[in-house]
């Protein structure tokens, strides 16, 4: 299995510069990095688009193994950004969890789990707390001829939907699957309302 990490959005809402706003002792981003490197994966690869150069850099500095990737049509939306994440895996890629580059408090419990589920015969895999559905999501290769079909902002909501019983849910240990950022505040009560513990990515 591999690992996407979404990043090439502008973070219009956040005033830019989101992905590398000062977080912890690092910045952004590496929290969903760290998610995504405690995952049963081979590989890591980050999709980048605006700001690239400062994206590209911060995730080289967190795990020189990360693989970047350009998404030369970013402004699209995250159709575009997923699709360029799928098109650039290893041919042999048998599943792909998919995490978004400003959700950096996703526990690392719910990962291994989440694959088990793949294994066993899910077409997709997302966790679940209270009640609601969140991310990162785990995809078998078998629906990657539909992401990489994708267009506009949707990601893959649109695909999974359609799965039914084959869209497997996971209960996560904490919130961190539902928890993004979006604008600066939302930093302040990441740092005082949720601060980082021992054995979780964020």
């Amino acid at each position: 299995m591999e690992a996407i990490v979404l990043a090439a959005g502008s973070g219009s809402r956040f005033g830019g510069g989101k992905l590398t706003a000062a977080w912890d002792a690092g910045v952004l981003l590496e929290g969903a990095l760290a998610a995504a490197f405690a995952a049963p994966v081979r590989s890591v690869t980050v999709v980048i688009g605006a700001e690239a150069d400062a994206v590209s850099s911060a995730a080289r500095a967190f795990d020189p193994r990360t693989v970047i990737v350009h998404a030369p049509d970013h402004a699209e939306g995250m159709g575009a950004s997923l699709r360029t994440g799928i098109a650039s895996l290893p041919a042999d890629a048998d599943g792909v969890y998919v995490f978004l580059g400003d959700m950096p408090r996703v526990p690392a419990q719910v990962l291994p789990a989440m694959a088990q589920a793949l294994v066993d015969g899910a077409l997709a895999v997302a966790p679940t707390f209270g009640g609601r559905r969140g991310n990162p999501v785990l995809i078998d290769r078998t629906l990657f001829p539909q992401l990489l079909a994708l267009t506009g902002d949707a990601g893959a909501r649109g695909v999974l939907q359609d799965l039914g019983e084959r869209l497997v849910l996971i209960e996560s240990p904490n919130d961190g699957v539902l928890f993004d950022v979006d604008e600066p505040g939302d930093l302040s009560t990441l740092t005082t309302a949720h601060p980082r513990e021992g054995g979780d990515p964020g």
